[in-house]
């Protein structure tokens, strides 16, 4: 990405928000909410998904519907930092289909990992298949009791200012506004 293609817009972040709160939208409500032509807006939108800013869509489901009713924080401490450790432990955990999130996190703790299963029989059998060839110094699980926030959509606007208080940038007239 160069720094023409990165520009981005009042428009362009009302696009991000909007597809952050429902990436269903068709076309004509997308542009209808921002306040542009559906042509304008399908341009925008490409843009945005070829510069990398828009990685795809997703539908929120409702685990627990399914039999998936525990969540599981991970804690890993680990004695080794090797490239070669790290790229086949990775390789490991993401072959896990439990494994909705995986990090590599600084101070204590070498890793954090978040668990999707049926009941503690489910996490059981997860975290046998985690230790299995695998030489780790701690494993420590946090059983969550209930999502107070989960995947809430990022404030744009608030985030990517470039000072506190600060506005976001307006929005300039384009032939694309037509």
């Amino acid at each position: 990405m160069n720094e023409e293609t990165t520009k981005i817009d009042d428009f362009d972040m009302k696009i991000l928000s909007a597809m952050q709160h429902d990436a269903n939208l068709s076309q004509r409500d997308l542009a209808e909410k921002i306040g542009l032509s559906q042509n304008a807006c399908w341009r925008r939108l490409q843009r945005l998904h070829s510069i990398g800013l828009i990685k795809g869509a997703h539908c929120d489901i409702d685990l627990q519907a399914l039999g998936l009713d525990l969540t599981v924080f991970v804690m890993i401490r680990t004695r080794h930092h090797s490239k070669e450790w790290s790229e086949g432990f990775r390789a490991h955990v993401e072959g896990l289909p439990e494994v909705i999130d995986f990090y590599r996190i600084g101070g204590d703790w070498d890793y954090l990992i978040k668990v999707i299963t049926k009941g503690m029989s489910g996490y059981d059998a997860f975290y046998q298949k985690l230790i299995t060839n695998f030489d780790l110094a701690t494993v420590t699980g946090f059983f969550s009791m209930e999502a107070i926030i989960n995947n809430r959509p990022v404030e744009l606007r608030k985030l990517t200012s470039k000072a506190p208080g600060s506005t976001p940038p307006k929005a300039t007239p384009t032939r694309d506004r037509l």
